[in-house]
């Protein structure tokens, strides 16, 4: 009998890993602070829980996947919190990007509970999310993450064990320093290129040709020349994890000058912002400079 999955936080990321999971045969009980994100997955087999609490009482296996650190702190430790509802010898799993120290306080209170905890960060975006590809990056114990395996491999196409309870997030926040610095990099120069009154296809194709390709910017850079910015990894999540490389580079004493650079500027794009965008969008940065 496949273990019953909680699953708490149904935003852009969220509702496909549940949907994969339903699709898989598991059964499932959400929750969503928004009602209606629930009442869609509900219409595909998943049970409504009535509170983060309710869900973690009826899991073997809770996932949370909320947008940042408050949130996470909600969903746990504030009314109807969930780890309340978690039985001992259940397992939580926190797909959301947090900090590294966050990670571990949650998992010094699921040890006063006697639940296992995983810091599971993914990378991937929406589209890794749908077709169940995503990469985990999973800080905690090897026994506890080859209990929670066949959970995830129905959600991710790799799963890394990165060291203990932190370790997820740690490795998280570096990956999504490496992707803003990476789309930054393209902005300017495009800025550039642009600026000389050449066409910007010109700067794809050598790029592409060449040892300057990325997969990332594969997806990016037609959206970036098009002024398409529809959020696949919104704008203000980037922002807050850039924050948080941030934070954990002051705490740990490591001198970051680009990504200090990348941080301010994005927080000026993301200030900017009238709706909710992608964090492509940061190449309005250079477009109203140019």
């Amino acid at each position: 009998m496949k273990p019953s999955i909680g699953f708490i936080g149904l935003g852009l990321m969220g509702q496909p890993m549940a949907a994969n999971l339903l699709r898989a045969g598991y059964p499932v009980m959400v929750w969503n602070r928004t009602q209606a994100k629930a009442e869609k997955l509900a219409g595909q087999g998943a049970h409504i829980g009535a509170s983060p609490r309710d869900v973690a009482a009826h899991s073997d296996v809770l996932i949370t996947m909320v947008s940042d650190p408050a949130a996470l702190e909600t969903v746990l430790w504030g009314r109807e919190g969930a780890l309340e509802g978690l039985r001992p010898e259940s397992l939580l799993a926190d797909s959301s990007t947090v900090s590294p120290a966050l990670a571990r306080r949650v998992s010094e209170a699921c040890d006063s509970r006697k639940v296992d905890f995983l810091d599971a960060p993914v990378t991937g975006g929406t589209w890794g999310a749908e077709k169940g590809e995503l990469v985990f990056m999973v800080g905690g114990r090897a026994e506890v993450l080859e209990r929670a395996r066949p959970v995830l491999s129905v959600m991710g196409k790799r799963i890394f064990h990165l060291g203990p309870n932190g370790a997820g997030q740690t490795v998280k926040l570096a990956m999504n320093l490496l992707l803003a610095l990476e789309v930054q990099a393209f902005a300017e120069a495009l800025a550039l290129v642009t600026a000389a009154g050449l066409p910007p296809q010109n700067l794809v194709e050598v790029m592409q040709s060449s040892m300057g390709r990325a997969p990332l910017l594969d997806v990016k850079a037609p959206l970036m020349i098009e002024g398409n910015f529809a959020p696949s990894f919104p704008l203000r999540l980037m922002n807050k994890d850039l924050g948080l490389a941030m934070d954990l580079a002051r705490e740990l004493g490591a001198d970051l000058p680009a990504g200090a650079a990348s941080s301010s500027t994005y927080s000026a794009v993301n200030a900017a912002a009238t709706e909710d965008v992608d964090y492509a969008a940061v190449a309005k940065y250079w477009r109203k400079r140019t």
